[in-house]
């Protein structure tokens, strides 16, 4: 029950606006390795080109890691809320299929950071794709296979 509490909590006070640029993670449920398999992760891409096809954000960059998803966008259309939902059920609905699995792929709640102004975009896209680097699942980035920008 905590879990969806702290949730809650990380909706309260939360504001979003169409054209903004946002750094997004979500993680899986319990932490789960789940895209240990790259080939989940890329269902999970799937789900992501899903929503920019609906107009609903452009991806700047990502990094899908074993147990979650940073995410660079600029939100498009709609709440911010409501696209990570629609993102959530739909990659869930997507993996699970995937995998033969049920339940929950994503925990309840995620963090977004509005980026400002004055933040440079393109060192936060570097510092997302250089996750696995810095978790030490590889020696180079290009080595990882989840992981864009636009900037490439």
């Amino acid at each position: 029950m905590h879990h969806l509490a702290r949730g809650r909590n990380l909706r309260r006070g939360r504001h979003s606006e169409e054209g903004r640029t946002y750094m997004l993670t979500l993680c899986t449920e319990a932490r789960c390795p789940v895209f240990a398999d790259w080939r989940l992760g890329r269902v999970v891409v799937q789900g992501m080109r899903a929503a920019e096809d609906r107009h609903a954000l452009s991806s700047l960059a990502w990094v899908i890691m074993p147990d979650h998803l940073h995410w660079l966008i600029v939100l498009q259309h709609g709440g911010l809320g409501d696209v990570v939902r629609d993102f959530k059920s739909s990659s869930a609905r997507f993996v699970n299929s995937a995998r033969g699995a049920t339940g929950a792929l994503w925990q309840a709640g995620y963090h977004d950071h509005a980026v400002r102004r004055d933040e440079d975009v393109q060192m936060l896209a570097r510092y997302i794709v250089a996750n696995p680097l810095r978790a030490g699942l590889v020696s180079r980035v290009g080595d990882y296979p989840l992981w864009d920008a636009i900037w490439l």
